[in-house]
């Protein structure tokens, strides 16, 4: 006797009209595979590996004067953060155009 799994992930799958669309599309025959499917998954391969890439933290040196330091890691500390989260923060606002440059 065979055993029936009623472990079916579709069972009570709900579909969209354009997912409608493309299952009716490929009940009918309808569905044309693309000629450049090789390139086209390189592509987003790609484009996934870069965007993992461009999210990632990169190691960076910098010359800071010493007072500044000081006055930096002491900020940090009333935050309970570690300074280097601090200038992370900082330099991702500057950055995102959430803080202005202003050089006195």
């Amino acid at each position: 006797m065979k055993k029936i799994n009623n472990n079916d992930p579709f069972a009570n799958l709900v579909l969209d009209e354009e997912e409608k669309l493309m299952e009716q599309s490929l009940e009918k025959g309808d569905f044309q595979e693309n000629p450049n499917l090789k390139d086209t998954k390189n592509m987003l391969e790609e484009a996934a590996s870069r965007y993992v890439e461009l999210h990632n933290s990169k190691p960076i040196t910098l010359r800071v004067n010493q007072l500044d330091l000081i006055k930096i890691k002491a900020k940090a500390k009333r935050k309970q953060i570690p300074y280097q989260t601090l200038l992370g923060a900082l330099l991702h606002d500057f950055a995102e155009g959430e803080r202005e440059l202003s050089i006195k």
